[in-house]
């Protein structure tokens, strides 16, 4: 393959398919926003699934890496009703097919996996645009330029790349959820450690509900979500951090004291999501020499399936054009026909999971989801 391959955004998605690249003998460039590895926080858990992610991780020959970052016994998962009861508990008996691992150490195996000068950190994509013969330009926010014969667009929500192929936007989904951790939980916050168990917990109720899990180093990590506008939010100065979480508690204020406690008792300041989703089915007509992956391809609200997704399309991608080294656009047409349909019904599956408007989000109806997901088709 001759064609230089330029990659946008230096996730879990752009990272598969560079290494997968790599793996196939094919250079690929990732030019990456942030500053170095270490910048920010790269998120929490993930369960890298044996049907996308793990496939993905096949396909880089890091599974032997990637075993090495399980935490165990983190598949167990409760739910509860808002006045504590436990309705479900599941534990980790070791044979599930959604192991836990943290977001950020996957991403260092990756990171790891490719040669020492494939990421160029700090290149912040301003803008592209087409030059014809399937080449395009990227214009960093320095002022950089680079032009490449295959542009991959794996950054995110507020890709760059995506206004080369598609008008579509995010939108907001309706939902936000706010972040909060608990440090040291079995020591210094024994009640919500007590509920969270030792993997996940999710509390459902219409509008409302409280999703943790108990991440490494006695951590429990959580995720309030609320069903308001984004004009409800604004009016919360989350600038004030114990106005902000007084305010967020006070819409669980008849909720268990453990379950609260994931809000009041926060050892970080609480941190606004909002939540955003392309359409579903998002697609697009084939443009020669760029592609999308990931949440620049279809964002979807949050359903356990993002960061697989993306890391597949990532390896997917990877293994057309190492079949089509000569042909570029014919593996591209082979990665997005079986893209689209894959993160259509995706996104479909996590609409009918998690519909926190819905009257049925509720423990009984979660549990009874779980159930019927779990019986063989």
């Amino acid at each position: 393959m001759t064609t230089d391959v330029t990659i946008i955004g230096a996730g879990l998605g752009g990272l598969t398919l560079a290494r997968v690249l790599h793996v196939h003998g094919i250079p690929a460039t990732v030019y990456e926003a942030e500053p170095s590895p270490a910048a920010r926080s790269q998120g929490g858990m993930l369960d890298i699934h044996d049907y996308n992610g793990q496939l993905a991780l096949e396909s880089a020959n890091l599974m032997d890496e990637f075993r090495s970052l399980i935490l165990e016994g983190r598949q167990a998962m409760r739910v509860l009703d808002p006045d504590g009861t436990v309705l479900f508990d599941k534990a980790d008996d070791g044979t599930g097919g959604r192991p836990e691992v943290q977001r950020g150490e996957l991403r260092q195996l990756l990171l790891d996996s490719l040669p020492a000068d494939s990421v160029k950190w700090g290149y912040k994509a301003g803008g592209t645009r087409t030059l014809g013969d399937g080449r395009h330009e990227v214009t960093f926010a320095g002022g950089d330029t680079v032009v490449t014969g295959l542009l991959v667009g794996a950054d995110g929500a507020w890709s760059r790349v995506r206004p080369l192929l598609s008008t579509a936007t995010p939108e907001y989904v309706g939902k936000s959820v706010v972040e909060t951790y608990l440090f040291d939980a079995d020591t210094r916050h024994p009640a919500a450690a007590k509920a969270v168990g030792g993997g996940s917990m999710i509390a459902p109720t219409p509008g409302r509900e409280i999703f943790a899990h108990r991440e490494k180093g006695d951590t429990l990590h959580a995720y309030v979500g609320l069903s308001e506008p984004q004009d409800w939010f604004a009016a919360i100065d989350f600038t004030d951090a114990a106005a902000a979480t007084a305010r967020i508690a006070a819409e669980f204020d008849d909720w268990a004291p453990e379950l609260t406690a994931l809000i009041t008792d926060s050892d970080t300041e609480p941190v606004l999501r909002p939540l955003y989703a392309l359409p579903t089915g998002h697609r697009w007509d084939r443009v020669p020499g760029v592609t999308l992956l990931g949440d620049a391809a279809h964002l979807a609200a949050p359903n356990g399936e993002g960061a697989n997704l993306a890391m597949l399309d990532g390896a997917e991608l990877g293994k057309a054009l190492a079949a089509y080294p000569d042909d570029i656009e014919a593996a591209l047409t082979e990665y997005e026909r079986a893209m689209f349909p894959r993160s259509a019904e995706a996104a479909f599956e996590g609409t009918e999971m998690h519909g926190a408007d819905s009257d049925n989000n509720t423990a009984h109806g979660l549990i009874e989801a779980f159930t019927r997901h779990d019986q063989p088709q």
